[in-house]
């Protein structure tokens, strides 16, 4: 059993193929989001070999580098069975009907389009982030880098009291994004100083070496980057060193040990979803293609710098 699914079939090739239908409840897709910044690595074949067990996503087929079915931002409606008609995200492939078990489909919420929820994946992330810095009410923060993940994280962290969030991006498009979100918005060389905690989601090591260079005395960066293959050069002597900074990686892959003992990935995977209930996040949703014209558009897609989550149309909704 097959339904149509969208493959990376060699470096910036992609193509319409078979995909398998999988086991469990049948779920067909109405929408599913480009997550721009790991599907690029994908893509192009920037995934490093090392990496190849731990990148490899749910439901995913092939192999890395090529051919392989990746993604991982799926909505749809439940099609057969007691729970028939709802509506629920997955970590899946774009695919246009797939089967998983139940435990693996996570419910919409009513006041939860379908279209935002595509942003689940991420939302999940930024809460992941936000947990690991340590943040606080109060605290100066800076975010670099505002693609989907930046701005989320931003917006989490802008709804702490008296919070002072700055997203940072050379984009100047990127200022009116940050109002709607409630974050200020700087230019990378007019960033706040001085800060308490620092975001690093640019995946460059320009942004990271602002991070260093903008963080306070014995200040938190949290790298939620994925950097993919080569190395990141990074001056780790000077403010580094004399500044005591505090340098933390963080990936959604693992909860925070703390929380360990009372959260579980379906529970943090249903905040993320009840998180999405603010139109404002509909402004992370810079663009729509139908599933068909995936092939045609999605190196252009990703390339573009003024994506943010472009999603992906499969039936009437």
């Amino acid at each position: 059993m097959s339904a149509p699914a969208f493959w990376c079939i060699g470096p910036q090739q992609g193509a319409i193929r078979p995909g398998s239908l999988g086991e469990g409840v049948l779920v067909e897709t109405l929408f599913s989001g480009i997550s721009r910044g790991t599907e690029r690595l994908v893509f192009t074949g920037g995934v490093p070999q090392s990496e190849y067990g731990r990148m490899r996503g749910p439901a995913q087929e092939g192999a890395f580098p090529f051919p392989v079915k990746y993604g991982y931002c799926a909505v749809g409606r439940i099609c057969e069975g007691p729970r028939m008609g709802q509506i629920v995200f997955a970590l899946h492939p774009h695919q246009t009907a797939f089967r998983l078990p139940d435990s693996a489909l996570a419910d919409v919420p009513d006041d939860v389009p379908a279209g935002r929820a595509v942003l689940a994946a991420n939302m999940e992330t930024a809460l992941n982030l936000l947990w690991d810095s340590g943040a606080s009410a109060g605290d100066r923060i800076a975010v670099i880098g505002a693609g989907v993940l930046g701005a989320l994280t931003g917006y989490l962290a802008a709804r702490m009291p008296g919070a002072d969030v700055t997203l940072v991006d050379p984009n100047p498009a990127r200022a009116a994004l940050a109002a709607r979100l409630g974050c200020a918005y700087a230019a990378p060389d007019a960033g706040p100083r001085e800060c308490d905690i620092v975001f690093h989601l640019s995946a460059t090591a320009a942004g990271l070496r602002l991070a260093l260079d903008v963080a306070g005395q014995e200040a938190t960066i949290v790298e939620g980057s994925w950097h993919g293959a080569g190395e990141t050069p990074l001056p780790l002597g000077g403010a580094f060193h004399s500044r005591r900074l505090r340098l933390v990686s963080s990936q959604v892959g693992q909860l925070p040990p703390a929380r360990l003992p009372r959260w579980t990935y379906a529970r943090r995977m249903a905040k993320a979803l009840a998180l999405l209930a603010d139109p404002a996040l509909d402004a992370l949703i810079s663009g729509e293609s139908e599933f068909h014209a995936m092939p045609a558009r999605y190196g252009a897609i990703l390339s573009d710098p003024d994506t943010l989550c472009h999603r992906i149309r499969y039936h009437p909704v």
